[in-house]
């Protein structure tokens, strides 16, 4: 299979991850619907809808930028309606839009913890649901969440809480829509990076200075390519690790994702353990 003719719709997806992923189902000669607020550069998040819209034209895809907040009902059901009009339908939903604040709870602000649970829970769930009927329609539909593995070990409670509640709330999306929507043929997934991808979050946010210990984000676009183009019945439910995906697509050099650094030096992401020849040795 491969994503030629579909229709992508993706929250955020204006740089980093949600980009590449965009780019790389282009140069199938895909549509890709983006969703996102960055029209205006900014000083510290370089990129904007417009020039990611050029980067999906150029990869040779066609791009439909719509500026405005996942947050907004209206907005969301716009967008689904514009691009259903636009291209003909939808087959792949991308929830790759969401914030970040790793402050302690007592630390963090309710406008920063409602921000959080507003576009990473409610934004997933909005968008997810606005598609289903036109995703019933497709041939092979996906839904792929960017979200974390569930994983009970307090130890990712302890730190940052609000952030966990929020990204835990995707992955529940993709649980409970994965048997919801199973009759339907509709996957229903959720990718994560084992390592510590270089992102304008992980640079501001995360850890400054980790460039050389994160893997690009090409790896998360291979590895999302890779489950969109399997059979949506035959592959939902599943809460993905990039590495693990392109292993089982017979990848066995990993250095083409390297940033910079040595794979030994990797930093790895929140919620994952170190596996294989290329586990990384330190956390984040």
């Amino acid at each position: 299979m491969t994503l030629a003719g579909t229709t992508m719709i993706m929250s955020g997806g204006s740089r980093g991850i949600g980009e590449a992923i965009a780019v790389r189902a282009a140069r199938d000669g895909a549509n890709v619907v983006l969703l996102a607020k960055t029209s205006e550069p900014h000083p510290r998040l370089p990129g904007t809808i417009h020039t990611a819209a050029a980067a999906i034209e150029a990869a040779g895809g066609r791009a439909l930028p719509l500026v405005g907040d996942v947050r907004d009902d209206a907005f969301v059901e716009d967008a689904v309606a514009r691009a259903v009009e636009t291209f003909g339908g939808i087959d792949v939903v991308v929830n790759n839009a969401s914030a970040i604040d790793l402050s302690r709870t007592e630390d963090i602000s309710m406008k920063k913890y409602d921000l959080m649970t507003q576009i990473n829970a409610r934004g997933t769930f909005l968008l997810s649901k606005l598609c289903i009927p036109h995703l019933r329609a497709s041939t092979n539909p996906h839904v792929l969440t960017l979200s974390p593995p569930i994983s009970t070990d307090p130890r990712w409670f302890g730190t940052f809480t609000a952030y966990a509640i929020a990204k835990y709330a995707m992955s529940l999306v993709t649980l409970g829509l994965a048997e919801e929507l199973r009759a339907d043929g509709i996957a229903c997934n959720s990718l994560w990076p084992r390592t510590a991808i270089d992102t304008a979050a992980v640079r501001n946010v995360v850890g400054p200075g980790l460039e050389s210990s994160s893997r690009t984000p090409a790896i998360m676009a291979d590895a999302a390519y890779a489950i969109l183009t399997r059979p949506s019945r035959e592959c939902t439910g599943h809460f993905f690790i990039d590495d693990d995906v392109l292993e089982a697509e017979g990848v066995t050099d990993f250095s083409v994702y390297l940033n910079g650094g040595r794979e030994e030096d990797l930093a790895l992401d929140f919620w994952v353990d170190p596996k294989g020849p290329h586990d990384a040795s330190k956390r984040l």
